[in-house]
């Protein structure tokens, strides 16, 4: 008997027209039933790459209040079949025998797998991204991580695209933040990553004392299960945990229209930093190029990136002699106090229900049930205690602090420090400094200034 194709609740069209109009996150069910890649577990893995060795990041299981960047991580290569015995407390587990698992957390994360996969290119089909409205995307735009309980992502924003994200195993909580709370999260450049802004604050365990401005940060929390895609809009700051004892993930970027023009900030910005962390000073001995960054640059050569990007930005934007049809690039989201998405005027209503769940802010509801998807499981169960039940309850507000918190360090200042030159580029290539020098590039350039 042949196998029945699985109904899915939106076609692929629908499915594209409903990313085109969101300007939120929010999380789909019921649409990957059928998707190979959900036999993607880590044991399946384990057979598929055999004894290939991947890099693995570890990070000490312990409480503070600064973020974990990966510049302070440790790393090795293992297999997946030492990964897994190294999580059961087994023997033979390679490098990982270093590291108790009682003690540390890992996580083998941006794995392209393409890379992965290069001798079994039949798996790239495992991945179904044209279900989703874009033709011809599978494994081949993707990358995979595998990760344990408490496995992390520093809270960050990507620069380039959008972002689709597929949990296969296990559970991941994510912690999300409009991109009008960017001052709120404190962006910083250091350690630096291409396309990559991270934030001073560990969201989970913040620093009242620092970061005052994170209280009034609007947290919108979910715990994305196995068969759900989550979406991230452009620009939207994400801390990523996982709360399971093993976690895999696949996710895809979605390039946008409006990258020609980030990419051009993205060089600014790398020409600055290098220019400034590669001057002999005793502030610059500091880890500030992130390990996914392979070498760093000559000013010669960032400024060749530059004009690269520029003249590119100058070619796209000829071509383009109309408005972009892409509303998350020419019409704003407006949203009311707490980030909700408000009804534009083009009466543009989006099938939100059981199949298109809206990640909510944290303040939206003290409470709220959540449908159930086919599998009977609750369908997104957001929380902070890493349970999973079937209601969505908002609990502590990871972004107040209490008066107990400002008491602890009242009497505590030590007076002001030094500038130091991570200070100082925390301000020149903060996102809204460089948007600005970025449209004055493009002007000149224009202009024939240039």
């Amino acid at each position: 008997m042949a196998a029945v194709t699985p109904i899915k609740p939106f076609s692929p069209e629908e499915t594209r027209w409903i990313l085109d109009h969101l300007q939120h996150p929010a999380v789909f069910l019921n649409m990957t039933q059928g998707w190979p890649v959900l036999h993607w577990t880590a044991q399946h893995l384990s057979g598929c790459l055999q004894d290939r060795l991947i890099r693995f990041r570890l990070g000490r299981k312990e409480a503070t209040n600064a973020p974990l960047f990966e510049t302070q991580c440790s790393y090795i290569e293992a297999n997946v079949a030492q990964f897994l015995r190294w999580t059961q407390h087994q023997t033979d587990v390679g490098s990982f025998s270093e590291y108790p698992c009682s003690e540390y957390w890992a996580y083998a994360d941006y794995k392209y797998i393409t890379t992965l996969f290069h001798d079994q290119p039949s798996m790239f089909e495992d991945v179904k991204w044209s279900e989703f409205g874009f033709e011809g995307r599978t494994g081949k735009e993707s990358t995979l991580w595998i990760g344990t309980e408490g496995a992390n992502t520093p809270c960050h924003l990507d620069t380039y695209g959008c972002n689709l994200v597929l949990q296969v195993q296990g559970r991941k909580r994510w912690h999300l933040f409009p991109p009008e709370d960017t001052a709120k999260l404190y962006p910083t450049r250091i350690p630096y990553e291409e396309s990559s802004v991270f934030s001073q604050v560990h969201v989970l365990r913040p620093d009242p004392r620092k970061f005052p401005q994170f209280q009034g940060a609007r947290a919108h929390t979910v715990t994305l299960e196995p068969g759900q895609v989550l979406y991230v809009p452009r620009h939207w700051w994400h801390y990523v945990e996982s709360i399971d004892p093993i976690t895999v993930s696949v996710n895809s970027w979605i390039e946008l229209e409006v990258d020609d023009a980030a990419r051009v900030s993205e060089a600014v910005t790398r020409t600055v930093v290098c220019a400034l962390k590669s001057a002999p000073s005793d502030d610059n001995a500091d880890a500030w190029l992130n390990p996914t960054e392979e070498e760093k640059f000559s000013h010669e050569e960032n400024m060749q990136f530059l004009n690269l990007a520029v003249s590119a930005q100058r070619k796209t934007g000829l071509c383009h002699s109309k408005p972009s049809p892409d509303p998350r690039a020419t019409q704003p989201a407006k949203r009311d106090s707490c980030g909700r998405l408000k009804l534009r005027g083009d009466g543009v209503r989006l099938p939100f229900g059981e199949h298109l769940i809206p990640v909510k802010c944290q303040d939206d509801e003290p409470e709220k049930t959540v449908p159930e998807d086919s599998s009977g499981d609750a369908a997104v169960s957001p929380g902070n205690d890493g349970s999973a039940g079937k209601t969505r309850t908002c609990g502590a507000d990871l972004t107040r602090f209490s008066s107990c918190d400002l008491a602890a360090d009242h009497g505590n200042n030590q007076g002001p420090s030094l500038i130091t030159t991570n200070d100082l580029l925390d301000c020149l290539v903060h996102p809204d400094i460089i948007s600005r020098v970025t449209e004055l590039l493009l002007e000149r350039h224009r202009g024939g200034h240039l």
